[in-house]
């Protein structure tokens, strides 16, 4: 079988720093990868650095990802070009993790966010551009008014994107069942008041999960869904929600573990994924070293099960998780002094053990 090709960006700020621990350890694991690694976004040259990626891109088996501040630009291409419309987003407790609650054993849930709507299509402008459309609102029982100053927000759900985030979903849960899991899906949006677009994205859920009878089903308001994320993280499974909210609760559900370095996440389309971490570029700490790079590395470890190497990706999650239960090298956010190489080394160090 012919090497795989992965796409490197390391992406902004403090990001490739996470990134050079991650292909420390990814070296290591000596794999049938060819990486074809991007320079950081600040030495990115416009248009042209950015055509090469879309190409290489194009010519790769999956991308690991960085974050990015705006300098590295293809993550646009990524997400609406390669259409990877299901963000899958794990929060999973292990010994080690400095996490705030009182008992975080058991937590392990995953958020999957649809990726390419919502408001996330950018679509905005002066409120009085919609005028022409005679808007009424159900809640004021009236005309809009478009006199006043200022902005609008489009909000978009599709039946395309709803269904297929939903049935993908539902096969994650069944995958996860199939494994011990708990076999269940879980949907929330804020369906009582937008009861026409989150009502629609509930209405399509319920009809793709009624397809999967092995599976149990439930839905709550958005906002008593964040209660629990916080109250009772252990009875989450899988959970499908539309864009916004799904950017917003994994941040919470990552807190629940203890914080957004040990977040990871792919982006998934029908024929194409990218890998990378949930937390953004952390420009306060660029250059110091010091960056958690455990959201790369887990990200990395999805990256590798969605080539097809399984047992290469439960070395790299294993020795991550015994770097934790260990506890002796430790980065600064949880708790140790340890710097962001030396966290790569001691990963490197339990791949055999």
């Amino acid at each position: 079988m012919a090497n795989r090709k992965v796409v490197v960006l390391p992406g902004d700020d403090a990001a490739p720093e996470a990134m050079e621990a991650t292909m420390e350890v990814l070296g290591a694991l000596e794999l049938p990868i060819d990486y074809l690694e991007f320079p950081p976004g600040d030495q990115w040259v416009r248009g042209e650095t950015d055509a090469r990626a879309r190409k290489a891109i194009d010519e790769s088996d999956t991308t690991l990802f960085g974050s990015t501040s705006g300098k590295t630009t293809s993550i646009g291409y990524l997400r609406w070009g390669k259409q990877t419309y299901a963000n899958v987003r794990p929060a999973k407790w292990s010994p080690g993790y400095k996490s705030p609650m009182a008992h975080p054993e058991g937590i392990d849930f995953v958020i999957v966010r649809e990726n390419i709507e919502d408001l996330y299509l950018g679509l905005e402008g002066p409120l009085h551009d919609l005028a022409p459309l005679k808007l009424q609102s159900r809640i004021l029982r009236g005309p809009l008014d478009t006199s006043q100053t200022g902005i609008y927000a489009i909000k978009v759900i599709t039946e395309r994107n709803t269904r297929r985030v939903a049935d993908f979903a539902c096969k994650l849960a069944l995958k996860r069942k199939r494994a011990g899991g708990k076999g269940k899906l879980t949907c929330t949006s804020k369906y009582n008041m937008l009861r026409e677009a989150d009502g629609f994205f509930r209405k399509i859920v319920e009809e793709t999960a009624a397809n999967y009878p092995e599976l149990k089903y439930e839905q709550f308001i958005v906002d008593d869904f964040a209660r629990r994320v916080v109250a009772s993280p252990h009875e989450l499974d899988v959970v499908v929600m539309p864009n916004l909210y799904g950017d917003i609760l994994s941040d919470a559900a990552a807190g629940t573990i203890g914080g957004l370095g040990l977040a990871p996440s792919g982006c998934y389309g029908d024929d194409y994924a990218y890998f990378e971490s949930v937390h953004g570029t952390a420009p306060d700490i660029m250059g110091m070293g010091i960056i958690n790079p455990t959201a790369t590395m887990l990200s990395a470890a999805l990256m590798l099960e969605y080539l097809g190497l399984e047992d290469a990706a439960k070395r790299f999650e294993a020795a991550v998780r015994k770097v934790y239960a260990d506890g002796r090298v430790l980065t600064p956010d949880q708790g140790g002094k340890a710097r962001t190489m030396e966290f790569a080394r001691a990963v490197v160090a339990n791949l055999q053990g």
